[in-house]
C-alpha cells in the first residue's frame, strides 16, 4: 500500500482535494442565499473524479520517467521495482475510467452533458504531458501549473456557472472573479515550482535527453530567473492585500506572516542555493507557500462569519 500511495502522490491528492473542499464547505455554503449546482455529495464525487484523473497522471508520469527517477532519485523509483509496468498501465487505466465516468455523470446531473468533455481533454493532456510535452522547454511546466490552476477554476464551472442565472450573476461573478485570483496563484507559484523542481533533477533530465530550462541556461542562470519570477507574486500579493484586504486586519497579518514570509524566505534562499538539498528544500517551501494561500480562503470565512 505504501507503494501504491507513493506512485500515485498521495501527498499532492491530498492538497487537491483540500483545496476544492475548502472552497466548497467552507467558502460556498457559508455564502448567504448562496445556490450551488451540486448537493454535499456529489461535489464529493467531482473531488474524487478530480483526484483519481489527477492519480493517473502521476501514475503515467513515473512509467515515463523509470529512466530518468532511476538516475536522479533511485530509491523513489516504484514502477518496475515495487509495482510492474504492466501493473501500473491496470491501475493508470482504472484510475482514468472512475474519473472520467464520474465526470460525465456529474455533467449529465447539472444538465450540461458536454463538461464531461473536461475530464477527458484533461486525462489526455496529462498522458501527453508525460509522454512527450514534458520534454520541451517550458511547455511542460506551463501544463502542470495551469492543470492545478485548472482543478479550482473546476470548482466554479460545476458548482456555480449551472446555478446562476440573471437574479445572482453579480454576486456569483465576485464569487468567481475570487476563485480567479486563487487559480493565478497556483499557477504563478506551481509554475515556479516546477522549474525549481527542473533544477533539482538537473543530470537525471539531462540524461534523459530532456530540454528543461536548467538544462537550457545553466542552474545558475535558472536560479537568478526563479528569483526574478518570485518578484511577480511577491508584487501581486502586496498589491492585493493593501486593496483588498487591509481593511481585515487578521486575513491581512495571516497573508502576510504565512504566505508573504515564505515568499520572501525563498527569495533570499533561491539566490545562493546551489545543491540537490537546497533546491528540495526550496520545493517545499513553495508547496507550503502554496498550503497557506489555500487555508486562507478559511480565514476570510471565519472573519466573514465573525463580522456578519
Amino acid at each position: 500500500m505504501t507503494h501504491f500511495f507513493k506512485l500515485i502522490r498521495f501527498q499532492n491528492l491530498l492538497m487537491l482535494a483540500l483545496t476544492q473542499l475548502v472552497f466548497h464547505f467552507l467558502f460556498f455554503k457559508n455564502q448567504q442565499d448562496l445556490p450551488l449546482a451540486l448537493a454535499d455529495w456529489q461535489f464529493i464525487l467531482l473531488v474524487i473524479a478530480t483526484v483519481t484523473i489527477a492519480a493517473g497522471g502521476y501514475v503515467i508520469n513515473n512509467i515515463m520517467d523509470q529512466e530518468t527517477d532511476g538516475f536522479s532519485k533511485p530509491n523513489n523509483v516504484i514502477v518496475g521495482k515495487h509495482i510492474s509496468e504492466g501493473m501500473a498501465y491496470n491501475i493508470y487505466v482504472a484510475l482514468n475510467i472512475i474519473g472520467v465516468g464520474i465526470g460525465f455523470y456529474l455533467a449529465n446531473i447539472i444538465q450540461k452533458p458536454s463538461f464531461s468533455a473536461v475530464f477527458i481533454v484533461v486525462a489526455a493532456t496529462l498522458y501527453l504531458y508525460a509522454t512527450n510535452l514534458k520534454q520541451n522547454l517550458l511547455v511542460g511546466n506551463i501544463i502542470v501549473a495551469l492543470l492545478v490552476a485548472f482543478s479550482i477554476i473546476l470548482v466554479g464551472i460545476f458548482d456555480l456557472y449551472p446555478a446562476t442565472y440573471e437574479g445572482n450573476r453579480e454576486q456569483m461573478g465576485l464569487i468567481f472573479s475570487i476563485l480567479l485570483d486563487y487559480a493565478l496563484f497556483a499557477f504563478i507559484i506551481n509554475f515556479i515550482r516546477e522549474i525549481v523542481k527542473d533544477i533539482e533533477d538537473m543530470d537525471g533530465d539531462y540524461n534523459s535527453g530532456m530540454s528543461t530550462l536548467p538544462i537550457v541556461l545553466g542552474k545558475d542562470r535558472t536560479s537568478k530567473l526563479v528569483f526574478g519570477l518570485t518578484l511577480i507574486p511577491i508584487a501581486l500579493l502586496i498589491f492585493y492585500v493593501n486593496k483588498n484586504l487591509s481593511d481585515i486586519q487578521w486575513v491581512m497579518y495571516y497573508a502576510l506572516l504565512f504566505v508573504l514570509g515564505p515568499l520572501l524566505y525563498f527569495l533570499i534562499k533561491i539566490w545562493g542555493a546551489s545543491t540537490k538539498k537546497d533546491f528540495n528544500h526550496l520545493s517545499l517551501i513553495l508547496k507550503l507557500v502554496m498550503l497557506f494561500g489555500i487555508l486562507s480562503i478559511v480565514v476570510i470565512t471565519l472573519n466573514m462569519k465573525g463580522n456578519a
